[in-house]
């Protein structure tokens, strides 16, 4: 009887070692779905700033949250500022020319990936500005931070990729 018990407790032993049935997804990179979304989600910070370039355009308030997806408050007083600051520069494509008319901006996701509670999203941000007599279109690499909590994702950080991009949405870098 001692015997067989020896057996049991070892063969349980062994079961509770095992892994279980449950699905565990280490792959790097996130689904189409949620790309989509934290695209959608970093987009919407783009377009905000963008709006501001125009002189007739009033942005609204910075969102706290777009498909889902929670803007953090830092990202959110930074967009504000940068808001602020790209209304009273002067909006034209050069000092005293003609004003930016309208703007759109587009975002092209390139990859996302996730390294434990973080997603990278790498993007191409495609910004046209219009104005009387023309246009001028703007293709700029940005990686957005995002961390994950759970099913929520939250956007903390923005990050131009190319050093010496001056991209027409964003202030002036401080010195």
């Amino acid at each position: 009887m001692v015997r067989r018990l020896g057996l049991a407790t070892a063969v349980l032993a062994a079961c509770v070692t095992l892994p279980s049935s449950a699905v565990v997804d280490d792959r790097p990179f996130v689904d189409a779905d949620i790309t989509h979304q934290l695209t959608v989600a970093a987009r919407a910070m783009l377009e905000y700033r963008t709006e501001a370039l125009v002189q007739s355009a009033r942005p609204e308030e910075v969102p706290t949250e777009v498909l889902g997806v929670r803007i953090s408050p830092d990202i959110a007083r930074q967009q504000h500022r940068a808001a602020r600051e790209l209304q009273n520069r002067s909006r034209a494509p050069v000092e005293g020319g003609p004003p930016y008319t309208g703007a759109r901006t587009r975002l092209e996701p390139e990859r996302a990936v996730r390294t434990g509670d973080r997603i990278t999203l790498d993007a191409t941000e495609h910004t046209e500005v219009r104005y009387d007599t023309g246009k001028v279109t703007q293709s700029v690499r940005r990686r957005f931070d995002f961390t994950v909590d759970g099913p929520q994702f939250t956007l903390v950080a923005e990050h131009v990729r190319d050093p010496d991009a001056r991209p027409l949405n964003d202030p002036r870098p401080e010195h």
